[in-house]
Order: structure tokens, then sequence, then C-alpha cells
């Protein structure tokens, strides 16, 4: 049993490293470390600095939640991580950089992809003079019932 764990977290460190590879970020021990939790099991998921600050810690890491939080900002700055706001002051960090919606469970606090294929924008207003739309963000709330 500890072999085989021992042998997931190397897989999640490998592919941590992998996935760092894809930018111009040097890989240390902490990036790799927190790569490895974000990507480390080949699944896309949505985290907030401090859930990935809990999940280091549970994982045995040395970091500090400014530490997560640098580091976070710098996978969004190397295009390794989406991020996506909500209220206006919580964070999530997705994965999955491709553009899609999200669904945001109000009741849970949680994040999750929507299906991008049903959404349908038929138009969005023009940018003001002097400015260009970069993204548009598709946040739908849902409660449960």
């Amino acid at each position: 049993m500890e072999k085989e764990l021992c042998e997931t977290q190397t897989e999640a460190h490998r592919l941590g490293q992998h996935w760092l590879a894809g930018s111009d970020l040097r890989p240390t021990r902490q990036r790799v470390a927190l790569a490895a939790l974000l990507v480390g099991d080949g699944q896309h998921r949505h985290v907030t600095a401090e859930s990935l600050f809990a999940s280091a810690k549970k994982a045995g890491e040395s970091v500090s939640l400014a530490t997560v939080y640098n580091t976070l900002k710098a996978f969004c700055d190397a295009g390794l991580l989406q991020e996506v706001t909500v209220d206006g002051s919580k964070s999530y960090f997705d994965t999955n950089t491709h553009e899609h919606p999200h669904f945001y469970w109000e009741d849970e606090g949680r994040l999750s992809d929507a299906p991008a294929d049903q959404l349908v924008i038929a138009r969005v207003p023009n940018a003001p003079d002097g400015a260009e739309i970069a993204s548009v963000d598709v946040v739908i709330r849902l409660r449960r019932v």
C-alpha cells in the first residue's frame, strides 16, 4: 500500500513537471508540488487558493498561503490556469483553459464546468472606443430546489 502511494505521488509529480514544462516558469519544488496537486491525476479541477493550500498541507507539502496565491497567479500569467471570479471577490482557478461556461453552485460555494455545446451567445455589445473585448466569462448561478 505504501509503495503504491509513493508511486502515485511520483507519477503526479512527473505529470506536474510535464505540465510546467509547457511554460517558461522555473520548476521550483513548490511549483512542482502544487502542479502535481492540480493536474497529477489527469483530471480538470476548479480550486481556490485556500482549498489548494489545504490539499498541500494534507499532502505534507511545506508551502505558505501567500506562496499558493503567488503560484496560482504565475500559473495564470503563464496560461496554465484560467481564473474565474465569482461575486467580484471569490476567485476559482480552472485547469481547463479552453473557453467554456461554468456553473456556480451557490449552496455549496462550488464551481463546475457547464456544457459548452449548449451555450449560444448571439451577440455581445460593441466595446467602447479605445477598448477591445478580451474575453466573455459565463457563470451560471445555481441553487438547489
